[in-house]
């Protein structure tokens, strides 16, 4: 029975959690045998809250903490796993870092808040890198979280927890973040699918950056309709974020189960050689992007004008670092990593006229993405520039023979549409000849979930690679270069 729960879509449980086929209880029973079983091969989560979650499951089935019930995303008492950068209530936060390797604190942030209320039950919090910074998911305090796939291999990063998790069954649905590709790249080197929904979508509640759209709270999942249902439970206006807004009429749920073809699609396997993308990765986005016209929809091979995105994002980035890390850098120098003290003094070196160049050009590039899309429904894009690379690495160094000058220029591909405010939904599209999954990126029109989602459903069902899901852990070595 247990192996059996664990292999239900998110949205299957859902089902049968409100016809009163399961509890709730037994789903956090199935979960916490599952995790039990495999999480000693992977560390996707290190922070468990199993008694917390049972007396979460007892209260639903009594009937209590239900006034959501009916609203759309109500989850009837699933377990999810939350991203060890969000606050749970008496639950272990360490945010990845030292400082922090002993903080419990009282109040939950409000998307997890958000979440409980859908009928949501934190089963455990997903291992992630240092304050979320980095391609590979590791730190000083749980060590690192290996690929399913190829334990050899990372997960990539930052939300790499919560998409190993998900890819072994260890739980149906995770919450997760994206800065610079966050659910993205995870969810593209795991074979599972993430959303990076547009500034605004989903609160952020307690970040010190509430006027930036460059970092965003979102879902991971193992198949699209999953994805859309946590979108759903994520999704509304907090008075907490001054940039959230309300959910949308339809939920995005009814959007993807009446997805239609008849799409225009465009594709671009590295913006023309302009970002650099491995060669078997290009070759095997753009033979499996094609999947799309048997749905009716047309293929072009075109992209919109990215201009010097590199320098844009991390600009802005460093700002952002700037904002989040600074004072804690001040106090904690010798208990942060390199990177992020590098990404803290990028920013603190930079002139004003420096950062108002990069909102010039950041506004530039959202207006040629806006004509882009009167051409084009969506964007296709590989979803990671190369599969998954050594765990023991801290960041890719070369990609498709360019050398790479900082641990966040292999996310290119990923960070220039987070500059763009566009939201983009990774969905898989194979693997390479060393078994190492490749995914696509799908790009909509700013506040376009719905067109994202409805896109990457067509293509989910055209591929069928979802049904993989759930696996065990496979050992491996790593591929040579």
């Amino acid at each position: 029975m247990s192996d059996e729960l664990i292999r239900l879509t998110a949205t299957e449980a859902v089902a049968r959690l409100k016809r009163g086929e399961i509890s709730p209880l037994e789903l956090v029973e199935a979960a916490a045998a599952r995790i039990a079983a495999v999480d000693g091969a992977v560390n996707a989560l290190p922070t468990l809250c199993l008694d917390r979650a049972r007396a979460d499951a007892r209260e639903l089935m009594a009937g209590r903490r239900r006034e959501a019930e009916g609203e759309p995303g109500w989850l009837a008492g699933l377990p999810v796993a939350i991203k060890d950068l969000a606050d749970v209530a008496g639950v272990r936060t360490t945010y990845g870092s030292p400082i922090f390797r002993d903080h419990v604190p009282e109040r939950s942030h409000p998307l997890v808040e958000r979440i409980e209320r859908k009928g949501g039950i934190v089963i455990g919090k997903s291992n992630t890198p240092e304050f979320g910074a980095g391609g590979n998911t590791f730190n000083e305090v749980f060590g690192r979280t290996l690929n399913p796939w190829n334990t050899a291999l990372t997960c990539g990063g930052s939300t790499g927890g919560g998409a190993v998790a998900l890819a072994t069954g260890q739980v149906w649905l995770a919450h997760g973040s994206d800065h610079g590709g966050s659910l993205r790249g995870p969810a593209t080197l795991c074979s599972v699918v993430g959303l990076r929904a547009s500034p605004g979508r989903v609160t952020r509640g307690t970040s010190n950056n509430l006027f930036s759209p460059l970092s965003v709270q979102g879902p991971m999942a193992r198949t699209i309709p999953d994805l859309a249902l946590a979108l759903d439970t994520m999704a509304g206006h907090d008075p907490l974020d001054p940039l959230t807004f309300d959910a949308p009429a339809q939920s995005f749920t009814q959007a993807v189960a009446q997805a239609r073809g008849g799409l225009r699609v465009a594709f671009t396997a590295n913006y023309g050689g302009r970002l650099p993308v491995d060669r078997e990765t290009r070759e095997i986005c753009a033979r499996e992007v094609r999947r799309f016209e048997a749905a009716g929809c047309t293929v072009t091979e075109d992209f919109p004008e990215l201009g010097p995105v590199e320098d844009v994002f991390l600009a802005l980035r460093s700002q952002h670092f700037v904002v989040d890390r600074e004072l804690q850098i001040q106090a904690h120098r010798a208990q942060f990593k390199p990177d992020i003290i590098w990404n803290t003094e990028q920013g603190l070196a930079q002139s004003a006229s420096r950062l108002a160049w990069a909102e010039r050009e950041r506004a530039a590039l959202y207006r040629r993405f806006a004509a882009f899309f009167q051409r084009y429904d969506v964007l296709v894009t590989p979803g990671s520039a190369t599969p998954a690379w050594d765990v023991a690495l801290r960041a890719r160094d070369v990609v498709d023979g360019v050398k790479l000058t900082n641990y966040i220029a292999g996310s290119a591909l990923t960070s220039a549409i987070t500059l763009t405010s566009c939201p983009a939904v990774a969905v898989p599209c194979g693997f390479d000849r060393f078994g190492r999954p490749v995914g696509l990126q799908i790009v909509a029109p700013a506040r376009g979930e719905a067109a994202a989602l409805a896109a990457a459903a067509l293509f989910e069902q055209a591929i069928g690679l979802d049904r993989l899901l759930p696996i065990d852990p496979r050992a491996g070595e790593v591929p040579p270069e």
